[in-house]
């Protein structure tokens, strides 16, 4: 069912009263927000205050609501025209009600209890900007073929974590983060060194975003092709032209060892087509890959006949085991550059991506495997159950098609687990249940059979929907994928997507559930960005300072889609649902 927009309404502003001294996990909140109702109001009014790198103390309980350190108080935001635009600091996007699915009752500010406050991060797309096996050299029919600001995506992921526990509760109820879930494309390549990346950035470590020399960069950046941005070097490569700076040290600076605080709270993980398959597209497995990603060719140009041709093939998936691909690697081999070899570029298998995820050095706050235990290596499954509170049960989803393609589906054997999950859950108490998975709606139309169970019935998006819609104790479908915000009322429940970590302008989403005890519930939801400052300095090569620039060049990078923030309807919300 499509949103009707006429029935969204601005937030009434309510005076909550956060609770005192509460750190700690959501499960038994059952905080009650009280005071006395405010008139009417079209927004909750931008804080004042500049947003400001994360402090290192943990922060104390908020009162409620506030908006300081998220987008309800100032939001990044291109100044000048034309060319290359810096970012400043912009006006906070208002919070506004959606009633599509049930009715917002006055006075529920003061009856409401907090059910559930976590994080939800997506498509964080880590990347070794220097592996053989991407394919930079279609940037010019597709703009995520190849992103200026990719060399940078350590430091911006370590700020988005930053900014997460700084965080001193629930924007709208002062409730205490729980968790925080990314709903994959944590890795970019499907690489071992991306996955080692992601897993400590998560939990806290040292990462140094450098493959194949340790002495200095090896990549499309220092090609001297005017394709690509080339920030070290006098050439007027294409991105010049359009006003980008020349950063002297940039690429030493991105290949600078950092260190990730890790995250202060558990984290759960939901895998996404890129975590699973080569270049995000391509079936797994083929030791062709491997030996491209791990060798001492990169091919960097290509000829732009043969360029629309590969990308005809990847967007509309008519090439998904990637033979095409395949020959055109081998047909331009001689025209590749050489670089240094690297084992850590492989990609990754089903069993190897679980026994990371399982590896005692990534386990940070917990829990133990993220999601995962010895019984998901066992079988090979990546879907699980988890307990996001003590009335509300989470469902992990593999979504991704082992048949390969970027778009997804689930087969028989886990929706037929889901299904019997949701019976389950009805019979024994009726939680309310949060579903996590990496592609949307949407985006769930492949039905290849997987190659290891060719007689596999798979099923589409609008196939779970239905579902969803057919058991009450379904209140959002939370995902990512499309790297866009986007809200979405089914029959029943909400379908939350929200935006990536890679393209601008790179947001997460704090999501906070509430009984408002008259027969619905709210689903509160608010944007946050990192704790990189807004405008970034092109002489601050420090970890902050890229991070700030990693933002700054995803807003100016050539052909980037300009509606990824989604409209105010898909912002910071609250969705109300019926309580069934």
């Amino acid at each position: 069912m499509s949103r009707t927009r006429s029935a969204v309404s601005a937030l009434d502003r309510r005076a909550f009263l956060a609770a005192t001294g509460a750190v700690g996990a959501a499960a038994g909140l059952g905080l009650a927000f009280g005071g006395g109702d405010r008139p009417a109001a079209a927004a909750t009014p931008p804080d004042a205050a500049p947003v400001a790198p994360a402090p290192v103390d943990a922060p104390a309980v908020p009162r409620a609501p506030y908006t300081r350190g998220t987008t309800l108080a100032s939001v990044a935001t291109p100044h000048g025209t034309g060319g290359y635009r810096q970012l400043g600091d912009g006006p906070g996007w208002r919070r506004l009600v959606r009633t599509e699915l049930a009715p917002a009752h006055p006075g529920r500010s003061g009856r409401r209890t907090a059910l559930a406050s976590f994080v939800h991060v997506t498509d964080l797309h880590l990347v070794d900007v220097q592996s053989p096996l991407r394919y930079e050299y279609l940037r010019a029919e597709t703009a995520s073929a190849w992103r200026p600001q990719e060399a940078l995506s350590v430091a911006g992921v370590v700020s988005l974590i930053e900014r997460v526990n700084a965080l001193p509760g629930g924007p709208a109820t002062g409730a205490p983060l729980a968790f925080v879930m990314t709903t994959g494309d944590n890795t970019d390549n499907n690489s071992r060194l991306e996955l080692d990346w992601f897993l400590t950035a998560m939990s806290g470590g040292r990462i140094t975003p450098n493959s194949g020399d340790p002495r200095h960069y090896e990549g499309v950046q220092d090609s001297g092709l005017a394709l690509y941005w080339q920030p070290g070097s006098a050439l007027r490569d294409a991105d010049k032209r359009l006003g980008f700076p020349r950063i002297d040290g940039f690429l030493d600076a991105a290949i600078r060892t950092v260190h990730s605080p890790g995250l202060r709270m558990p984290w759960y993980s939901t895998v996404g087509n890129h975590d699973s398959l080569p270049g995000g597209c391509y079936a797994p497995g083929d030791p062709f890959f491997t030996a491209v990603a791990t060798g001492d060719r990169k091919l960097e140009t290509l000829p732009a006949d043969r360029a629309a041709q590969v990308w005809k093939a990847v967007r509309k998936g008519l090439d998904p085991r990637g033979e095409d691909f395949k020959e055109l690697l081998r047909s331009q081999a001689k025209k590749a550059r050489h670089v240094t070899p690297d084992p850590r570029r492989a990609p990754f298998t089903r069993a190897e991506y679980l026994r990371a995820h399982l590896d005692p050095a990534h386990t940070g706050p917990g829990p133990h495997g993220h999601g995962y235990t010895a019984d998901h290596l066992d079988d090979g499954r990546l879907h699980y159950t988890f307990p996001v509170a003590d009335d509300v049960l989470g469902i992990s989803l593999d979504t991704t098609d082992p048949a390969g393609h970027y778009t997804g589906s689930v087969g028989a054997e886990q929706f037929a687990w889901l299904r019997r999950t949701l019976r389950e859950n009805e019979r024994g108490g009726a939680r309310h249940v949060l579903v996590f998975s990496h592609h949307t709606s949407a985006t769930m139309d492949n039905t290849r059979p997987d190659p290891a169970r060719p007689r596999e019935k798979r099923h589409t998006g609008a196939e779970l929907a239905a579902l969803f819609s057919a058991h009450p104790s379904i209140v959002a479908w939370i995902n990512g994928h499309s790297h866009k915000n986007e809200v979405t009322a089914h029959p029943g429940f909400w379908e939350v997507s929200t935006a990536s970590h890679i393209d601008f302008p790179q947001l997460a989403r704090v999501i906070e559930l509430t009984d408002n005890h008259d027969g619905t519930l709210s689903l509160f939801t608010t944007l946050v960005e990192s704790s990189a400052p807004h405008r970034a300095d092109p002489a601050d090569l420090s970890r902050t300072g890229l991070a700030a620039l990693y933002r700054e060049l995803a807003a100016n990078a050539p052909k980037a889609r300009k509606d990824l923030a989604g409209e105010a309807v898909d912002r910071n919300l609250e969705l109300v649902v019926r309580r069934r």
